[in-house]
Order: C-alpha cells, then structure tokens, then sequence
C-alpha cells in the first residue's frame, strides 16, 4: 500500500469512528434510555468499538508508513478517545498528500 492510499484509509476510518460515536451518543443511548430499546446500544457499541480498533490499528499502520512524530501518534490516539476529536483527526489530514 502507498503513502496516499494509507493515509486515505486512515481519514475514512477516521471519519467512520467519529461518525460510529456521534450515532452511539445521540441516536442509540437515547433508544437505550428513553424509549426503552437496549439493543440499539448493544449493535452500535459494537460496531463503534469495531471502528475504534480499526481508527488504532490504522494509526499506527500510518505512523510507520508515513514516519510521524510520536507527539502527532499520541495526539491522534488521544483524539480516539474525546467525542467528535476524530472528525478533527480526519479534517486535519485533508492536505497531508500535497504536504508529503
């Protein structure tokens, strides 16, 4: 695999994680707590948790494909684990292949 197509997957799955945890917070916790529906947090907790081991496993194919700073890897992991950071992780790559 490539530089661009590394850094490419990487920002999908990014974007993938983010979109995983704005669903889990807004759509299935709400089913789970007010409409009585604990299967929706069931479902898409584990797919959220799919998509954060592949946000992890994806950084670090990246970081030794495209040799980051440890700082920038440990900003990146860091942003896996705060709501809506890796929409900021996604967007902050979006000119990576035109810097490289």
């Amino acid at each position: 695999m490539n530089n661009a197509a590394c850094l490419s997957l990487f920002r999908k799955t990014a974007f993938a994680e983010g979109v995983s945890t704005v669903i889990l917070f807004l759509i299935a916790m709400p089913l789970k707590y007010l409409a009585g529906m604990p299967e929706a947090v069931t479902y898409v907790g584990w797919i959220h948790g799919l998509l954060f081991i592949a946000y992890v496993g994806m950084l670090i194919l990246a970081a030794g494909k495209l040799e980051w700073q440890m700082k920038r890897v440990v900003i990146f992991f860091l942003a896996a684990w705060v709501p809506f950071a890796p929409f900021w992780v996604e967007r902050s790559l979006r000119d990576e292949p035109q810097r490289a």
